[in-house]
């Protein structure tokens, strides 16, 4: 929420993202709880090369610190120029993001190797589909909901938001936009 404050007042005008692949490309508006943010620009960069300068315009005191933030996740870093377009339109239109080809095939690759590698068999599309059904859903109600412990449960919705397919709301999760986007899209 400081981001977005930080971007609504004009305070922030870069943000770095650690993403597996580009989840936002250049002119997305996203509806945010402060208003339509407005993504103009995204650019792959290397981490050691950030600037104090590019810190403070994303809201941070250094280079170090912002790079230290990168660390908790994985993939590559990418500079995103943003504005703050304005007051969001009334509540009830959703959020929607188009998915290229090319990021539908890259999400359902990432998807198949969790599946492949899980002991249990195939779990990442039913675990989105239970998310789509209950947004807002606790960790520990979806443990109760599959029979399994709640560390588990966390660890794989942990997982699927490393690839930007789920959000934190106040005490649960939601699917991303993306996720909606490629559960809507066809196979």
């Amino acid at each position: 929420m400081r981001v977005l404050r930080g971007i609504a007042s004009g305070e922030i005008s870069l943000v770095f993202r650690r993403w597996p692949m580009p989840l936002a490309s250049d002119g997305t508006q996203l509806h945010t709880a402060v208003g339509v943010i407005g993504i103009d620009k995204v650019t792959p960069v290397d981490p050691h090369r950030i600037s104090d300068a590019e810190a403070h315009r994303a809201g941070f005191r250094s280079a170090a610190g912002l790079r230290s933030s990168l660390r908790a996740h994985r993939g590559s870093v990418y500079r995103l120029e943003v504005s703050y377009l304005g007051p969001a339109p009334q509540p009830s239109e959703p959020e929607r993001v188009e998915l290229s080809a090319k990021q539908r095939a890259e999400i359902d690759r990432k998807l198949a190797q969790l599946d492949v590698s899980a002991p249990r068999g195939p779990w990442t599309r039913q675990l989105l589909r239970l998310l789509r059904e209950r947004p807002g859903v606790s960790a520990a109600d979806l443990a109760t909901e599959q029979g399994r412990p709640v560390s588990r449960c966390k660890s794989d919705v942990w997982k699927l938001r490393e690839l930007g397919l789920v959000e934190r709301t106040g005490s649960g999760f939601r699917l991303s936009a993306v996720a909606e986007s490629f559960l809507d899209s066809p196979r």
